[in-house]
């Protein structure tokens, strides 16, 4: 499958700010890893990543954003509207999804990242409660995208319904991974999954 027309290279100072937020991811999953997530500070990790509590803050509103918050979203919906007008919406869904996703896991450090970040959300409440609502925030992002491409209003029901199912399917073929020991290919069981749900869409 032939990836998304890569986005615009950000500028210098926004790769800056990616390599200071992979910085302080890093260093938070290394001390979750060694101390457990209760166990382990924001003034912790701002020390291993050798910055302040208060830049931690400026990237991570919460401890549990640290987790969850990484650079797919803009690649995510960079990767949408490249794709053709024309196309059905799940369609242009599934590959605005999953070719940021295969690039993403290319690298094994990424998928190890992915493996410890879904371990935290089983096991502790507060990421999970935390990852719930960036679900949310993420589909209704691609449900205004998608609306936009296609010249419907941002609140369109239909638009949502679909985006909705097709990030419901993602979330419960990400969980199945984790649940079986994630020795799958992750992007492989990922397109299982929505081309499953895209056979039993009826689309307008």
């Amino acid at each position: 499958m032939t990836a998304p027309t890569s986005p615009t290279r950000p500028s210098l100072r926004e790769r800056k700010k990616i390599q200071t937020r992979r910085a302080i991811r890093r260093a938070a999953y290394r001390l979750f890893e060694a101390q457990g997530y209760d166990g382990t500070t924001v003034e912790q990790i701002a020390d291993a990543a050798e910055v302040s509590a208060s830049t931690v803050f400026r990237y991570f509103p919460t401890k549990e954003d640290i987790v969850l918050t990484d650079e797919y979203d803009p690649v995510m919906v960079a990767a949408l509207r490249d794709r053709p007008a024309t196309e059905p919406i799940v369609e242009s869904i599934r590959h605005a999804l999953l070719g940021p996703m295969r690039e993403m896991f290319a690298d094994p450090a990424e998928l190890d990242e992915m493996r410890q970040r879904l371990r935290l959300v089983r096991t502790v409440p507060a990421v999970r409660a935390r990852m719930g609502e960036n679900i949310q925030q993420s589909s209704l992002l691609l449900s205004s995208v998608t609306a936009e491409r296609l010249g419907r209003p941002e609140d369109d029901f239909e638009i949502r319904v679909v985006v909705g199912a097709l990030i419901g399917a993602w979330g419960e073929a990400i969980f199945h991974w984790i649940d079986t020991g994630g020795g799958a290919d992750l992007a492989d069981l990922l397109d299982r999954a929505l081309t499953l749900l895209a056979a039993n869409l009826n689309e307008r």
